[in-house]
């Protein structure tokens, strides 16, 4: 399904995949993204617009991705650019598969970032303030 969303002013195109599926896979103005709702609600949204002037993808963060070597099947990896703002785990943690371990702040709205599987942390490969890119490496499990 396509929408309009309007955020702090600025109109974005967004599709959406699977309102029901976790994490929700959206498309926004051409950059696709997964989003972990924290709730079961759904926010209220505008019927479809044009698209607006100001493309999203000129105000995501800039940052390098990880050297490839870091990424692995042991690695959780940030589903969408933010902000880190809050990191819950600690290297030797033992983390639970769905356990909230970081939030990460993007377009003014908090998601909390849960673990894909369950392990010890080896790790953690970021800090609350820095900008994080799409699937660059958040924490290593051993």
């Amino acid at each position: 399904m396509k929408y309009s969303v309007n955020i702090a002013g600025k109109t974005y195109s967004v599709e959406i995949e699977d309102i029901n599926a976790r994490p929700v896979v959206a498309v926004v103005e051409g950059i696709r993204v997964e989003v972990m709702p924290e709730n079961g609600s759904t926010p209220p949204v505008s019927p479809p617009a044009a698209t607006p002037k100001d493309s999203l993808a000129a105000s995501l963060p800039k940052t390098q991705t990880p050297a490839a070597s870091i990424l692995s099947s042991k690695t959780l990896t940030a589903p969408l650019p933010g902000t880190v703002v809050e990191v819950f785990a600690r290297p030797g943690d033992e983390i639970e598969s769905g356990q909230v371990v970081l939030v990460i702040e993007a377009m003014k709205m908090k998601n909390s970032i849960r673990a894909t599987h369950g392990g010890k942390v080896k790790q953690v490969l970021v800090n609350a303030g820095q900008t994080v890119a799409h699937k660059q490496a958040l924490l290593a499990f051993e």
